[in-house]
């Protein structure tokens, strides 16, 4: 008689653990042209010494040396603390090399602003004033370098401002000064059917970017696999016919991206 409620236990639990293994399992919506012609690169971090960066590895491309700088944060509010200010900087820079020894040598910065509004406990439960975020604005930028083309530079900018005091705005594109191409946040699809709190951690969707240039899709980059087990699930497609050295520019820049986004989501 006990083997019973045992057995209805563990299927309980095998059904609950199949449905929390297929929410993990998120599909970043990339351009079909782009999966179709192009290999999907597991991303391996490796270790994350003091003073480096992650590790990353995926395809013929590693890093291969990195210098990371201290967070530099400010801030300021007033008397009551019920407004507030942070500024924060990060530097850091990396060699990627591939597999012909060929490297990419980038130098990148993020700067993130924060200005809110914080209400004030006048008495137990009662409260003046209002929670507010007036502006939150995050600027990074990368600058990329060839052993191939050392004359050549490439800028990657990703800007992002909200906030009720600042106007909404979201931008990011890589360029030579010549070229521009766009880069666009992608996801996998939502399943919002769910609205408890733990089916929201659940149906959290695998979040990344795509390159696009002149309609065309270059590469793309999945930074959160999605779900409650999301982080250090990255992987990159990269497209098949692209010339060794612009291959590696775009490798650079998505290594670039991986890092600051693993630094956001800590």
């Amino acid at each position: 008689m006990a083997r019973f409620p045992l057995k209805i236990c563990f299927l309980g639990f095998l059904l609950i653990f199949t449905i929390f293994v297929k929410a993990q399992n998120k599909e970043l919506m990339i351009s079909k042209e782009l999966a179709e012609n192009s290999e999907m690169l597991k991303v391996k971090m490796g270790a994350q010494w003091m003073g480096k960066i992650w590790k990353f590895k995926f395809g013929e491309y590693a890093v291969v040396d990195s210098k990371i700088g201290w967070k530099k944060v400010k801030s300021k509010s007033n008397l009551l603390n019920t407004k507030s200010e942070v500024n924060s900087n990060q530097k850091f820079s990396f060699v990627l090399t591939n597999k012909t020894n060929d490297s990419a040598i980038v130098n990148a910065a993020e700067n993130i602003t924060i200005e809110q509004l914080q209400s004030f406990e006048l008495f137990p439960n009662f409260y003046l004033g209002s929670d507010e975020l007036l502006k939150d604005s995050r600027n990074f930028s990368a600058f990329i370098s060839t052993s191939n083309n050392q004359l050549e530079t490439w800028t990657l900018v990703m800007k992002t401002t909200e906030g009720s005091e600042v106007a909404h705005e979201n931008e990011a594109f890589l360029t030579n000064g010549e070229r521009l191409i766009t880069i666009i946040p992608v996801s996998s699809k939502k399943d919002n059917k769910n609205r408890s709190e733990l089916g929201m951690m659940l149906n959290l969707p695998a979040m990344g970017y795509e390159f696009i240039e002149n309609d065309q899709s270059i590469c793309a980059m999945q930074y959160y696999g999605g779900g409650v087990l999301g982080m250090n699930k990255n992987i990159i497609w990269l497209k098949s016919d692209l010339d060794s050295n612009m291959k590696l520019i775009y490798a650079a820049a998505m290594t670039a991206i991986m890092q600051i986004s693993q630094i956001e989501l800590e």
